[in-house]
């Protein structure tokens, strides 16, 4: 791994933004003197993927709610996420578009009534296919790192599943736990 490698953390994205502020990798970024900048490149509602109808606890093909983005660092992309609601949770609402949403999708989802309070996620390292070499700047031989993410509210419900996809030698995870 280079030695500029990213090192990544999920819990800033998993609430909402301090004071209503918007775009958390732009702040992670700036408080570590680098430059992050994202793209949303599609929204609306599609038919649920079986890794996320999965993730959701619903059939495939069913309707879900999808905000697709690149992630950039100092002008490198550097993530592919793509985020997926039920759609009886976002459909009509600003997760369904692609503007951005002041103070982020977790603070609107907070403001609709709906608070993660658990978050499962599974990480594996695969070969990307040519869509995401291209979108990502990476070599055919360069894997990527694949993040599956559900997040569930205090009953349980999964309120949010992210799919991302990230060159593995620029990105570091990095999981911080309470115990107790």
């Amino acid at each position: 791994m280079s030695g500029d490698a990213w090192v990544s953390t999920s819990m800033p994205y998993l609430r909402p933004a301090a004071g209503g502020q918007g775009d958390v990798w732009g702040q992670e970024t700036a408080a570590r003197g680098r430059r992050g900048t994202q793209r949303i490149v599609g929204a609306g509602e599609v038919p649920a993927p079986e890794a996320v109808a999965r993730l959701l606890g619903l059939a495939e093909g069913e309707r879900v709610v999808v905000r697709r983005r690149i992630l950039y660092l100092d002008e490198q992309p550097c993530e592919l996420t793509d985020s997926y609601y039920p759609a009886d949770i976002a459909a009509g609402t600003a997760l369904a578009g692609t503007t951005k949403i002041r103070g982020g999708a977790v603070a609107l989802l907070a403001e609709l009534g709906y608070v993660g309070r658990r978050v499962q996620e599974d990480v594996t390292a695969q070969m990307p296919d040519e869509e995401e070499r291209e979108l990502l700047q990476t070599a055919a031989v360069e894997p990527v790192l694949r993040l599956e993410r559900v997040v569930l509210d205090g009953d349980e419900r999964a309120i949010q599943a992210d799919l991302i996809t990230m060159p593995a030698h620029r990105q570091r995870l990095r999981y911080e736990l309470t115990m107790g």
